[in-house]
């Protein structure tokens, strides 16, 4: 899961499957610059959360640095 700067000032949120992200304009419905991604496939939080998906966006959102997200927005915004 993507939070992308759409490169007008608004963001969308993004699923992708793989190795896939909103740069790549032959693979996604709509593209944009990445600003906070999420796997959330099972490899990335299985050993510690086992099954528990909620439990381990849970924790992913105790944890991000929204000042540099925001940064990010800036950046591509100008």
């Amino acid at each position: 899961a993507w939070l992308v700067a759409d490169g007008k000032g608004g963001l969308f949120i993004s699923t992708t499957p793989n190795q896939d992200n909103p740069l790549m304009t032959n693979l996604v419905e709509k593209t944009g610059t990445p600003l906070l991604g999420l796997d959330v496939w099972e490899h990335a939080y299985y050993l510690k959360y086992q099954n528990l998906r909620a439990d381990y966006i849970t924790a992913f959102y105790q944890v991000i640095n929204w000042e540099k997200v925001a940064e990010r927005l800036a950046k591509v915004s100008a």
